[in-house]
């Protein structure tokens, strides 16, 4: 293949290498490597977690054949593959660190993305209130603008009570963190 990268090792070390970090990355969600590295541990990462979501035997098998640990494959077919049902690649991302401080070399981050479900977390927050159903007509109506007002006002109010509550949490953080200072009995 013209295009994979030698990173100046044999090709048994070289693939030796890429298994161990591709199963640490699928047990541990994240690695800091070179960014060079990162780069050809994505593709064969991302090759890995498409095989997961095929979730047959014989993509089982390859996948063992590769990947070094039984229980991280597991975690691969039940956990991690499932949560990029909807994606189309673009699992991972690599993020760059700067040099790193003996050689200089160029340090990253790699790490599986985590695919959030916005309906979960907004419902977990607030419970919404259920409206009545309306009675449908035989022609579709159209909103007036006096009708639409409500529902942005509403949504409005939603993430400004959001906001609020980020906000206490943080408050509250930051109250836990700050050291408490002696009154005035306390000194004397």
């Amino acid at each position: 293949m013209p295009g994979t990268r030698k990173l100046g090792r044999p090709t048994a070390h070289r693939r030796s290498m890429l298994r161990g970090q591709v199963t640490y990355l699928l047990e541990n969600g994240s690695l800091k490597t070179t960014v060079t590295r990162a780069k050809e541990l994505r593709s064969v990462t991302e090759k890995m977690i498409t095989l997961g979501k095929k979730n047959t035997l014989a993509a089982r098998r390859q996948a063992l054949a590769f990947i070094t640990k039984e229980d991280v494959v597991k975690k691969l077919f039940d956990v991690i593959a499932p949560s990029f049902e909807g994606r189309n690649g673009g699992y991972t991302r690599v993020l760059k660190l700067g040099q790193r401080r003996g050689d200089g070399a160029e340090m990253a981050i790699i790490e599986l993305l985590k695919e959030e479900k916005k309906e979960k977390k907004s419902a977990s927050k607030k419970p919404a209130a259920k409206k009545p159903a309306a009675k449908k007509t035989a022609a579709p109506a159209k909103k007036n603008l006096s009708e639409a007002e409500p529902e942005k006002e509403e949504k409005a109010e939603e993430v400004k009570d959001e906001v609020k509550e980020e906000v206490k949490e943080e408050v509250k953080d930051e109250v836990k963190e700050a050291p408490a200072e002696p009154t005035t009995e306390e000194q004397a």
